[in-house]
């Protein structure tokens, strides 16, 4: 089977022009003139664009690389002090929280809003009717009935919440958890905070305090389940599942389970949706329901609701931002929030000042670093990943890799026989011979550019980046890789295109890699297939291949762990003076030596090593610290206090302002009408559309109507659906688009058996799957 994605043969000038970083002004932005041009363009200069093409006078350069602020100052804040800059305008944003919790916040502040935590509560192991699934049931849901309501939390008694994008298959079952009854309890319950989140939800009136307790409440945060692993080494994206309710309520619910025939079924249900067995759609949306049916049912530890994050913003008319995405689970801690955010008084340019509550506590180093809430928001600005989870749907956001094509298996594809693979022990590429197959091909652009010390990315990069996951040692360096060691069977690089990014007689010259990658268990899901090894890294070679050669001289371990096992430092590239010294007097032996890694030899020359050694050196010398990536920033200054990143508008970054603008304003949809008819459900239904004046903007609804979204070049929604049989599983699923003049038809006729059916639907604009209004229809064949 081949799918071709309609990302893949998306030009650079549609790229560069998408959204208008500088041949369009954005919507509401005065275009400034010539004059004002050649200053920006002066200013990208300066801040260390190198081959930059004629500009002629009366012009401006047509191509804005990189994102909107031309300098990122994350500021380490109390809530306190927090509140009185946004409120002064000198904060632009505050990642983490609501620094003005319940108190009224001036008129210039918005806020995100996003999943913060699940909210559980949990049966006391030691209570006598803890055995009894009834009475632990009752028990359960009498004490989350208790709980009180302060802002920002929302009661709900089903794990898959609307802020999952998996909510539309599960609409049915969470419905009816809000509709049964309240259980009712013979007598008082006693209620403990288990955490300090928890604390508001339980009144003085029935807190156990420090004797005996029914019930704890806890709250388990949604963002640190899965971000942590959403982030690797080689910017790599994590499982596909991540976000998902069904992924989260294992994780959350599990190891509550006190049947061990409820955990075994738990553990095989959750294997066969993570094996990458090929499966439809139909058979893993049952899984997923039976699933979670299963974490739920002995009600050792249920979900009583969650509670929303809000993260303020100054929106102010001139001081403030806008144009700000966010994602729908981790807030403006996500990498959509950089590549967006832009100053309402530099239309592409501007000094953006966020605060954080607390400053980096891990080391920084790419492979097992920035793992603390604000070294993550550092590396995503840093560093730039493969692809990043889509901020409110499934599968992935394309960013220096592009798929052109993923070819299925069935079952498998023939693997050529000059197609390489890594040698366990050494990530040394060698041919595979032949015989060899995979569950799928995928062809992806690999979108280069040069990296912060002045070299440029090729084949080499990648292909050391991808065998490190077989080099790697440290327990958690390898835990963090093996999804790649699972699934990467082999590669080809195909070739080196050349793009042209013409403007007129202004032109712009990019080196594209075009590599063919093998994987295994793709679970028959194009966008499995592209997310599982995507050929890519965001350090180079030779900084990756130094880390490992301190790591192996014992003079620092990528991970807290290993460090503290080995009593050595945990590997920082900018903070440790002491292992900043030692790593540059390494450095000296490796340039000395033009020192090539065993896995790359015969594809790096000594002469190119040494030139790769040296533009380090260079770097670190004038830089102070070993943080080289091609991502948007680079690290310009540090402190306990504040970190500095300045934009690296180098000309030859293939993202410009504005790639990602469709995701700061993501638009929903409205079923309003539902008919059956002719064998089919017909929906009818509103549209957001988003109308601007000036720098304001409104979101407006509207009746859709298909020639009027299109005219308006619109994304057109389509229908999503889920039929739920009378045994409740998934028989049918998919997704229509629309007809003239406006309506959706989910054709019923394939259906098969008597009994009452339950067809779930909703219209989605782009990949926005949360939040949505989810209409559920009866019927009866």
């Amino acid at each position: 089977m081949r799918f071709a994605l309609p990302s893949a043969r998306r030009s650079r000038r549609a790229d560069a022009g998408r959204g208008g970083p500088v041949t369009t002004a954005p919507a509401g932005i005065r275009r400034p003139g010539a004059a004002a041009g050649r200053r920006r363009l002066l200013i990208a200069l300066a801040l260390g664009a190198v081959a930059v093409p004629s500009a002629r006078a009366g012009h401006e350069f047509p191509f804005y690389p990189s994102y909107y602020p031309q300098e990122i100052t994350l500021q380490v804040e109390s809530p306190a002090a927090a509140s009185a800059q946004l409120a002064a305008g000198t904060l632009h944003a505050y990642v983490g929280g609501d620094p003005f919790g319940a108190a009224p916040a001036p008129p210039a502040i918005a806020r995100a809003e996003s999943l913060g935590a699940l909210v559980l509560v949990r049966v006391n192991p030691a209570a006598p009717y803890f055995a009894d699934p009834q009475q632990r049931c009752r028990a359960a849901r009498a004490a989350a009935d208790l709980l009180e309501t302060p802002d920002r939390f929302r009661r709900f008694r089903y794990p898959v919440t609307p802020y999952h994008p998996d909510y539309l298959q599960h609409a049915d079952l969470a419905r009816a958890a809000e509709d049964a009854p309240a259980p009712g309890w013979p007598g008082p319950l006693r209620l403990r905070a288990g955490d300090a989140g928890a604390e508001p939800l339980v009144a003085p009136a029935r807190r156990a305090g420090t004797g005996a307790w029914d019930a704890s409440v806890e709250t388990l945060d949604v963002a640190a389940l899965w971000t942590p692993l959403a982030l690797g080494p080689n910017g790599g994206v994590g499982p596909p599942d991540l976000k998902t309710g069904w992924w989260q309520a294992y994780q959350a619910l599990r190891g509550a389970l006190a049947d061990p025939a409820a955990r075994d079924r738990a553990d095989a249900l959750y294997r066969a949706l993570t094996d990458g067995t090929p499966r439809t759609a139909p058979e893993r949306l049952t899984l997923e329901r039976r699933l979670v049916a299963t974490l739920t049912g002995g009600c050792e530890r249920i979900v009583a609701g969650f509670t929303l994050r809000a993260e303020p913003l100054n929106v102010d008319y001139s001081a403030g931002v806008e144009n700000v995405a966010h994602d729908a689970q981790s807030g403006l801690g996500s990498a959509i929030f950089p590549r967006t955010v832009k100053l309402k008084d530099f239309p592409w340019n501007g000094w953006l000042t966020v605060g954080v509550p607390s400053g980096p506590a891990a080391a920084w180093n790419p492979v097992a670093g920035f793992s603390d809430p604000a070294g993550r928001l550092l590396w995503l600005a840093l560093g730039d990943p493969a692809l990043f989870p889509s901020p409110h749907g499934t599968g992935w956001v394309p960013n220096r890799v592009v798929v052109s094509a993923v070819d299925l298996g069935t079952p498998t594809v023939a693997v050529p026989e000059d197609a390489i693979a890594p040698a366990p022990g050494t990530g040394a590429w060698a041919k595979v011979g032949p015989g060899r197959r995979a569950g799928a091909r995928v062809l992806y652009r690999v979108l280069g550019s040069r990296f912060h010390d002045g070299t440029t990315l090729d084949p080499a990069d990648l292909l050391y980046a991808l065998g490190f996951a077989w080099r790697a040692r440290e327990p958690a360096v390898r835990r963090a890789t093996a999804g790649l060691r699972d699934h990467l069977v082999a590669l080809r690089v195909l070739r080196v295109e050349t793009d042209v990014l013409a403007f007129g007689e202004d032109k712009l010259t990019y080196q594209v890699p075009i590599v063919e990658v093998f994987v295994d268990r793709p679970g028959g899901d194009p966008d499995r297939a592209a997310g599982a090894a995507p050929p890519w890294t965001t350090v180079p070679w030779h900084l990756l291949a130094l880390m490992e050669e301190a790591a192996a001289r014992d003079l620092a371990a990528f991970s807290r762990d290993a460090a503290t096992a080995r009593g050595i430092p945990w590997l920082d590239l900018a903070r440790d003076a002491r292992v900043g010294a030692q790593l540059s007097s390494l450095l000296d032996e490796l340039e000395r030596e033009a020192r090539v890694p065993p896995s790359l030899a015969g594809r790096v020359t000594p002469a190119e090593a040494r030139a790769r050694w040296a533009a380090l050196r260079a770097f670190h010398g004038a830089a102070g610290h070993f943080l080289v990536t091609n991502g948007p920033y680079r690290l310009a200054e540090w402190s306990p206090a504040k970190t500095v990143l300045r934009v690296f508008r180098d000309l030859s970054y293939p993202r410009g302002v504005g790639v990602f603008n469709a995701h700061a304003a993501p638009l929903r949809a409205w079923a309003t009408e539902a008919i059956l008819r002719d064998g089919a459900l017909v929906l009818r239904g509103d549209v957001e559309r988003v109308e601007r004046f000036g720098r304001e903007q409104r979101v407006v609804r509207e009746p859709f109507v298909k020639r009027e979204v299109e005219q308006d070049r619109r994304a057109l929604p389509v229908a999503r659906y889920v039929v739920v049989a009378p045994d409740g599983s998934v028989v049918a699923a998919g997704a229509v688009p629309a007809t003239d003049p406006g309506e959706f038809r989910i054709a019923l006729d394939g259906l098969t058996g008597p009994g009452r059916y339950e067809i779930l639907a909703a219209l989605t604009v782009d990949d926005v799957r949360t939040n949505l209004p989810v209409r559920i229809v009866t019927w009866t064949r």
